[in-house]
């Protein structure tokens, strides 16, 4: 049976990527997680190694979701210890989307691209800050929610 157009298999498994594994990909790895967690499964990766960011540990403590013991792996790393089988490649910076779209020449996984901002770029105070991280969330929350319901 063919499907409509617009209409998407149901996803069985996501992987969210971003440059350094460490603000955007853990936060939706962590929220898909939390909304999605016993019917699909998850990951997260970075194109190049980064640092965990306690900001994003903050801002998804925040909302009741522990991320403190997120460590940052890149694609290389992932794909190394448990391959890259994927339903769904999300990417959330231009670099990552380039990475995911490479992937798909070895991979039958379909591919988005959410743009996100890098709530690194905002300075200020610290509630400012974190105010940035908390609309990256929020943003994410919403359309992991949106697209990966059944």
């Amino acid at each position: 049976m063919e499907e409509a157009k617009g209409e998407s298999r149901r996803v069985q498994s996501v992987l969210f990527v971003c440059a350094h594994n460490s603000i955007r990909s853990p936060m939706a790895e962590a929220l898909a997680r939390h909304y999605f967690g016993k019917s699909i499964y998850v990951q997260s990766a970075g194109v190049r190694h980064g640092e965990a960011d306690p900001f994003m540990i903050a801002a998804l403590d925040e909302i009741g979701i522990d991320a403190s013991k997120h460590k940052p792996r890149t694609l290389a790393d992932l794909e190394e210890w448990e391959g890259l089988n994927f339903d769904l490649i999300i990417s959330l910076a231009p670099e990552a989307h380039h990475a995911a779209l490479e992937l798909t020449r070895t991979l039958a996984a379909d591919v988005e691209y959410w743009p996100t901002p890098d709530p690194t770029v905002v300075q200020g105070s610290r509630e400012r800050m974190l105010d940035a991280y908390r609309d990256v969330r929020d943003g994410l929350s919403y359309r992991i929610r949106l697209r990966l319901k059944s």
